[in-house]
């Protein structure tokens, strides 16, 4: 199955994906760790079809329908759009994919239905009966330089288990993609509840995430600090706060870091305790935001605590962070200041964070940040090489002949893209290839996510012609891209000095993570 979640740091687990765009928490920003949840992106579970192979996804050009069943073959469910009227059995459906109880009240009917996009919510029928769904909303997902890219984000995939291994998925996915081309997009995105599934539809990896856990005794932090010494200040503030200055700081946030992704104005109401879904399970979480000297709010932390103490009566809570955002690196270092040094916390647990985060950094024994989880977060699927390659900024010139393989046929073909930290071009040519690769590795490395070291190793990139010397890096590497870290948003590297490559627009490079993004819709 597929889940979206608006932000990495509020990123739905594998048995729920929810249809309100809405993740971070991404993670929803980079450089927070739900990158964005209170982001949201594609979620899918085993319970999917996982192993429903691609086979002829018949691309933009023909859409693939029922096919009809040979002697004796069980008949086959058809895959349509669903009306309002079908939408009670279509949650149940789901619910089922995702083994959470197949109940759906009236209320949370009516909650769901405030975001129910018919022209965008699939079902596979058989007979009255749903037994398989898939739902898109629209998105942005920002490039490498700090372009806003059109996408389509899958979410609420799931096959149920008594019609597993019939094609299900596919047929939704083909439907899905072919809408998403048709309409202009040059995206699909999802975050994969299992890693195997998505790669077979043309989606890679883009982006990750971790989460950290903070052992604040051994730290090394003063636990008597007060507040900023900047001249900023930290208030707690409700939740009517954040959704007036979250939109607007959440935009500043996602044009600096590739691979967030945008939200709605219904992703901040769930994520502030606004008509929650009744299977939410709602807890109000403590917000602080961060106010510069001149007043302006750069950043704010959503958090909670679970209140324990140990037999010797001595407090040991654990504070979970569901998402830090913050503008500005004064901003960031304030807010994981203030968590650590809450009263009765002895742990911090950071949420989905990019894997570039400072917070390890910020800690005078940065081994007492222990890694829990490093894995992958958004998954995107190329849709318009051409748009998708000139959207995003290039450290140095080159020319690189590609060739891109497409099963599906929605971006196949051989293109020339001319690279320049000035602007690129994209192209269909007859002109020999470079290199020759699959669309879901192209997501991968076009988004900065992957190694430019070790591209050679990668068993996706293939020389076809012998004597050719491809080379990627020129295009590909990450080093001045827009996008990454700025310097001034990170302390010296241990041992001091910084990478002094030169980026386009000023400044110098930073580590090269993506936030942890979901499709926050």
């Amino acid at each position: 199955m597929t889940r979206m979640s608006s932000d990495a740091s509020h990123a739905p687990h594998a048995s729920e994906a929810p249809e309100t765009p809405d993740t971070s928490p991404a993670v929803s920003s980079p450089i927070s760790s739900a990158a964005s949840r209170p982001s949201q992106a594609a979620d899918t579970s085993s319970a999917s079809g996982a192993s429903d192979a691609p086979g002829a996804s018949g691309g933009p050009a023909g859409r693939l329908r029922p096919a009809a069943g040979g002697s004796g073959a069980l008949p086959s469910p058809v895959v349509r759009t669903v009306g309002e009227a079908e939408f009670a059995e279509w949650v149940r459906a789901k619910k089922t994919g995702f083994l959470n109880p197949p109940v759906v009240p009236e209320e949370e009917v009516a909650v769901r239905l405030r975001t129910f996009e018919p022209d965008r919510t699939w079902g596979a029928f058989d007979g009255g009966r749903c037994v398989a769904t898939y739902q898109t909303f629209a998105q942005e997902v920002t490039a490498v330089g700090g372009a806003a890219v059109p996408a389509s984000a899958v979410s609420g995939v799931t096959v149920s288990p008594t019609h597993r291994r019939r094609g299900l998925l596919r047929r939704m996915m083909a439907e899905g993609l072919a809408d998403a081309r048709e309409r202009g997009d040059v995206l699909a995105s999802l975050i994969a509840a299992e890693y195997p599934i998505y790669g077979r539809y043309g989606f890679g990896p883009a982006t990750w995430s971790t989460v950290w856990e903070v052992d604040l005794l051994r730290a090394g932090l003063d636990r008597r600090w007060s507040g900023p010494s900047d001249g900023g200040r930290i208030d707690l503030v409700d939740g009517a706060a954040v959704r007036a200055f979250g939109p607007g700081l959440h935009d500043r946030v996602r044009a600096l870091r590739h691979g967030m992704v945008s939200r709605s104005a219904r992703v901040w109401e769930r994520s502030t305790g606004v008509d929650p879904h009744p299977s939410d399970g709602w807890k109000e979480p403590f917000y602080a935001a961060y106010r510069s000297a001149a007043g302006e709010v750069e950043g704010y932390v959503a958090y909670s605590a679970d209140g324990k103490w140990d037999d010797a009566k001595q407090p040991v809570n654990t504070v979970v962070v569901h998402e830090l955002l913050a503008a500005s690196p004064d901003a960031e270092q304030a807010l994981w200041r203030y968590v650590c040094a809450i009263d009765w916390v002895t742990r911090v647990r950071s949420g989905h964070r990019a894997p570039d985060d400072l917070l390890p950094l910020l800690l005078p024994d940065p081994r007492a940040a222990r890694v829990l989880t490093h894995a992958d977060m958004l998954w995107l699927r190329i849709l318009d090489v051409p748009r998708a390659l000139e959207a995003r900024t290039y450290a140095v010139p080159g020319v690189l002949v590609l060739e891109v393989r497409d099963a599906a046929g929605f971006a196949g073909g051989r293109f020339r893209l001319d690279a320049s930290p000035e602007g690129a071009s994209c192209t269909p040519t007859t002109a020999s290839a470079d290199l020759v690769a699959d669309v879901a590795e192209l997501a991968a490395l076009s988004w900065g996510t992957s190694r430019r070291s070790g591209w050679r190793r990668w068993a996706g990139w293939r020389r076809p012609a012998p004597g050719r010397r491809p080379r990627p890096t020129c295009c590909f590497g990450r080093h001045g891209a827009r996008g990454a870290r700025t310097s001034s948003e990170r302390p010296p590297r241990p041992g001091g000095g910084r990478c002094g490559r030169p980026r386009p627009g000023g400044g110098r490079c930073g580590r090269p993570g993506t936030a942890v993004a979901a499709a926050s819709g």
